[in-house]
């Protein structure tokens, strides 16, 4: 019988990374960082075989040149390793994960991209980096596209999570499965909307999600300085809004936002909440507990951790 049996929303940033020294609020950094630790010892407990790595891209694994809403590895998958993230292969659950996808299509749901030979970012090496540091366990890795629009919309996330959750319990193998949702809360990056750059920088962006397949390291100097040159753009109100969501195991009432509400009030990182939407509703929206919220303007990101325990959901409310 295969199980669902622990869910993960972090957020990532690789500034945790390239710019640990120069952060000013160490406090909030290392009780997020902790935070993380503990999330990491949860899914130790848990025993997965398998986790289900949810998260997005940023121009390092897909470029303009072919963008699909929703992309599953099943077959190789490498990590690109940018920013002292994990660098080359790592372990995929094959079987399931063309189980995934051969269900999803079948059953006549999602016509979900597949790839046997993926490249991921940041987007999910941080996660295999603070979240599955020595833990002998498959990925099966999902890319969800929230920085190239149109994007999906939160609805189809949440169905697709919902799809992928029938998949996985219909699996005929004994697998005891985690999900991991990375990315997020609220920030806002220096990126373009792709199809109307303005200046300089922003026409250099598009260039690179463009041109950057086979060179994308060659983009990434000035690509850091942009980054490192905005300001940051939080908003804590809204981010514990949404975790409060994800506690009260009803993170699906962000599914009536649309791409532009979550822009315009948490900027356009905040649509990384569909690796969380996703891996809640894989779950099925069990409760979830806050490990961490640090509002972090060094790292232009509202930084959080929460953990979906199922099993404790049963018990208590037996």
């Amino acid at each position: 019988m295969t199980e669902i049996v622990l869910g993960v929303g972090a957020s990532h940033s690789t500034l945790m990374n390239t710019h640990w020294e120069q952060t000013l609020h160490k406090d909030r950094a290392e009780r997020f960082r902790d935070a993380l630790k503990a999330a990491r010892d949860e899914l130790a407990a848990a025993r997965p075989d398998t986790v289900i790595l949810v998260g997005s891209n940023h121009f390092r694994g897909f470029w303009l040149d072919l963008i699909p809403s929703f992309t599953i590895g099943v077959g190789e998958c490498v990590a690109s390793g940018e920013s002292g993230t994990p660098k080359g292969p790592l372990p995929v659950d094959v079987p399931l994960a063309r189980y995934i996808a051969g269900s999803l299509v079948e059953g006549g749901r999602f016509d979900a991209a597949f790839s046997a030979r993926l490249q991921i970012d940041h987007g999910q090496s941080h996660a295999v980096q603070y979240l599955l540091d020595g833990l002998d366990v498959d990925l099966v890795p999902i890319v969800i596209n929230v920085f190239a629009p149109p994007l999906p919309t939160l609805d189809r996330c949440e169905r697709l999570g919902r799809a992928i959750r029938e998949a996985v319990l219909a699996f005929p193998g004994n697998r005891r499965v985690a999900v991991i949702g990375s990315g997020g809360l609220s920030h806002r990056l220096p990126w373009p909307d792709w199809r109307e750059p303005h200046g300089d920088d922003e026409e250099f962006m598009v260039g690179a999600w463009l041109d950057g397949r086979t060179n994308w390291q060659d983009y990434d100097v000035r690509r850091r300085e942009i980054i490192r040159a905005a300001e940051a753009a939080l908003n804590p109100e809204w981010d514990d809004e949404f975790l409060s969501l994800v506690e009260r195991g009803e993170t699906h009432r962000v599914t009536g936002l649309t791409t532009e509400d979550v822009e315009k009030t948490a900027g356009n990182g905040a649509q990384e909440i569909r690796t969380w939407l996703l891996m809640s509703a894989l779950l099925d929206h069990a409760p979830g507990r806050r490990l961490a919220y640090e509002p972090m303007p060094e790292w232009l990101t509202g930084m959080a951790v929460a953990v979906l325990d199922p099993v404790h959901t049963e018990e208590r409310q037996r």
